[in-house]
């Protein structure tokens, strides 16, 4: 394998370029700082953005001047253009007035670095041309003009500046035409040169107007999509508290009247319990202290059985209500056999009826179907059945049937009992639950007709009463169809 050489000199050359890339990125970086900390002169903290770009545009134009304004005079000193050194020394004055500003720019006075440089650096040009020399800078003055629609606040200061920068052009480019020194005569190119200059610090003081103006209406527009995204976000918190409010609201309501309803329905819970009770421990004692014998004891049974009977009932639909008011009652709609229902409940029923010689008659159709929790619609007709059979007399009638409806099935239970009057229709509207008695003294509370109408507004349903006191009632409600 043969190994080639590059030559000596090539390596160098390639080290050389390198080293002379290297160097440039450093000089950039090195002018890109210097650049930054121009710009920031004068900055601070309480100075809002769009004033902060208008004084940086300020301070890269006087550096650029201040530079520009020495270097040229200083190179034409050098030269073989056989001027005077007193003229080059009097074309500096401006570039005095640069450093100047950015002194005063430096020490935080920008109202009067704005002044010294539209008053001051029109002056001092003046002072060149007047001192008989054309150094070839008077397109500057429109510069003049340019800048101090931009950068003055003052209408006053604005309309000034321009007169004063305009009424100079036009004595020094118009009125007097011809100066004793003439850059043009002495140095053709150095004059077109300070021609162009003037050209482009037009052109580059508009470029950085422009460019900053944009910049600054772009941070603008994403800060008000920012805000207006956070005003949103402001919005959406604002009426998820406002929801809440009314929900702690409407929560503290519902508290208010469940402790209401709770003190009502525990007094007559705890006033209601105590017949059944006591009957067992009557019936107990007097078997155990005066050896009752079993005819006797066998009288006495059914009265107890009926007291316990309702307490049993009673202690269902309160067990039922405490578990709803805790919220751990879910409820799991499913089509349901309406008929089969109804029949279930029937038969757990029907001996009640019996013992009272009522007539329970089951008119449900077949081949209905509705669309709800199964336990809960059991309970309810459950109560239902109860409620009629308790409140209906000796050899009355209670009919079961059902309506059914384009949207919906009405389950009813009638019967030919007691009705009921219209203050007592509002009260169980109202939720104002009472001691009531049955045709043969059974008890009621209302507590299961709650429990009815909270299981039916959970399945979308609802209970509707009609009575008449010696009419009977009908007590009926809505289950949704299938879909």
């Amino acid at each position: 394998m043969e190994i080639t050489a590059q030559p000596i000199s090539q390596n160098r050359s390639k080290l050389s370029a390198v080293k002379l890339n290297g160097y440039f990125l450093h000089l950039k970086k090195q002018y890109q700082v210097l650049l930054r900390f121009v710009k920031a002169i004068g900055f601070t903290e309480t100075m809002e953005e769009y004033d902060q770009r208008k004084l940086g545009i300020f301070n890269k134009l006087n550096f650029f001047q201040l530079i520009t304004g020495i270097l040229i005079p200083v190179g034409g000193m050098f030269s073989n253009s056989q001027l005077p050194v007193s003229i080059w020394i009097i074309a500096c004055l401006p570039a005095l007035v640069s450093f100047i500003v950015l002194f005063f720019n430096y020490q935080r006075k920008h109202e009067t670095a704005l002044l010294v440089y539209f008053i001051l650096y029109p002056f001092f040009t003046c002072v060149v041309y007047l001192y008989g020399f054309n150094p070839g800078v008077g397109l500057t003055f429109i510069l003049f003009g340019i800048l101090s629609v931009f950068f003055l606040k003052d209408t006053g200061y604005i309309i000034f500046c321009l007169c004063f920068s305009m009424v100079s052009y036009f004595l020094l480019a118009v009125v007097i035409e011809h100066q004793p020194y003439e850059l043009q005569e002495f140095n053709n190119g150095l004059y077109l040169f300070n021609q162009g200059l003037a050209l482009v610090f037009i052109f580059y003081g508009l470029f950085l107007i422009k460019k900053e103006n944009d910049i600054y209406h772009t941070r603008i527009l994403s800060k008000n999509y920012m805000l207006e995204g956070k005003n949103e976000q402001i919005q959406k918190q604002t009426n998820k508290l406002e929801e809440s409010a009314e929900l702690l609201k409407q929560q503290a309501t519902q508290l208010a009247e469940l402790n209401t309803v709770k003190t009502k329905l525990f007094s007559i819970i705890s006033h209601d319990l105590k017949a059944p009770m006591y009957a067992i421990r009557n019936l107990f004692r007097e078997a155990n202290e005066k050896n009752m014998s079993a005819e006797e004891l066998k009288n006495n049974i059914p009265e107890v059985l009926k007291d316990m009977n309702y307490a049993v009932g009673l202690m269902e639909n309160l067990l039922q209500w405490a578990k709803t008011q805790m919220q751990s009652t879910t409820v799991n709609p499913e089509v349901v056999d309406i008929e089969k229902s109804i029949d279930e409940v029937y038969q757990s029923l029907h001996l009640q009826a019996k013992n009272k010689g009522i007539i329970m008659l089951n008119d449900a159709p077949p081949r209905v179907h509705g669309f709800i929790d199964k336990d809960m619609m059991n309970l309810v007709l459950r109560n239902l059945l109860s409620n009629a059979i308790k409140f209906t007399p000796e050899k009355g009638t209670i009919s079961i049937g059902v309506h059914e409806h384009p949207s919906f099935i009405e389950i009813y239970v009638k019967d030919s009992g007691m009705g009921m009057s219209h203050e007592a229709l509002a009260k169980i509207r109202n939720n104002d639950y009472f001691t009531t008695k049955g045709t043969a003294s059974e008890s009621g509370t209302g507590l299961g007709l709650m429990l009815c109408k909270e299981f039916l507004v959970k399945n979308g349903g609802q209970l509707y009463i009609e009575s008449q006191p010696g009419e009977g009632s009908t007590f009926s409600f809505s289950v949704p169809k299938p879909f």
